[in-house]
């Protein structure tokens, strides 16, 4: 039974069809639909119910889709294992808020890089739950993300708390315009929505942008406010046209740190990585 079937089959019951799993797995609909007959003849045993254009899982299926997560974490973990052999080899995923990313990951890539110049970096921007998901689901080593996280199957190790401010443009009131925020799951977008109700914004409504300076280049000519670390707003090219009005601690202070699975063996690049980004924040404070 070959890895790749089992990562082909989990890909149709994830993605809910063939025609999805093979976009997903960057392949041809007659690749997925081989291997899953394959597997099928393999084992003996019909894993889904064809229904017209649709696919439903049958029972067999449903047991051998617990058994492939299990075998395909194991790989990925033994994966990771191996590469700890002097980490001179291998892939070091991180996630990271984009706020985040902008302000603390090139630095510590470049030390993480100098100590570990074997090992590929791989760097990904995503909300805060999306890359929560991704490390629950082994996609990621580690993750960036606004916290406090409480959750039994993750380690959460605070590095930086951000300030959040509220920012707007120079010559606009903030309480008569929209709210602009990133999409949902972002955590600063939860606060954001907590301080416009706890002042009473006139604007109730909302923009949603996918990148930082979407966001700061809008807020900057007029069209609506935000909260930002007080660093990004200070580092962006729009400086000179946003305000910043400072805002109470409970909104303010965001606690921020890496998360990583608690099962995952221990990695001597991302003590690195966590080493650099809590020295450079210590710096800039």
């Amino acid at each position: 039974m070959e890895l790749v079937a089992l990562r082909t089959f989990q890909a149709v019951v994830e993605e809910g069809g063939i025609l999805a799993a093979s976009r997903k797995l960057n392949t041809v609909q007659s690749n997925v639909t081989s291997r899953i007959r394959r597997l099928e003849e393999e084992l003996g045993a019909e894993l889904f119910f064809r229904k017209g254009r649709g696919i439903e899982l049958a029972p067999s299926g449903r047991v051998l889709l617990d058994y492939a997560r299990r075998m395909i974490r194991l790989e990925q973990e033994t994966s990771a294992a191996v590469r700890q052999v002097g980490e001179s080899i291998g892939e070091l995923r991180i996630g990271a808020m984009e706020t985040f990313a902008a302000l603390h990951l090139p630095t510590a890539l470049k030390a993480v890089r100098s100590e570990h110049p074997g090992l590929e970096l791989r760097v990904y921007t995503d909300t805060s739950a999306s890359l929560t998901e991704r490390i629950l689901n082994h996609k990621l080593d580690c993750a960036f993300i606004a916290g406090p996280v409480v959750h039994p199957e993750l380690e959460f190790d605070q590095l930086v708390v951000e300030e959040l401010v509220q920012v707007s443009a120079a010559d606009a009131d903030p309480v008569l315009q929209p709210l602009i925020l990133f999409r949902e799951g972002c955590a600063y977008r939860t606060r954001a929505i907590a301080w416009q109700r706890t002042i009473g914004h006139a604007m109730a409504d909302a923009m949603e942008f996918g990148t930082l300076e979407g966001i700061l280049g809008c807020v900057s000519v007029g069209l609506g406010w935000t909260l930002m670390p007080r660093r990004v707003v200070e580092q962006s090219p729009h400086a000179g046209e946003l305000v910043t009005q400072n805002l109470p601690p409970d909104i303010a202070h965001v606690p921020t740190g890496m998360i990583t699975r608690r099962d995952a063996p221990p990695m001597n690049a991302l003590k690195t990585l966590a080493h650099a980004i809590a020295c450079s924040a210590g710096q800039s404070a």
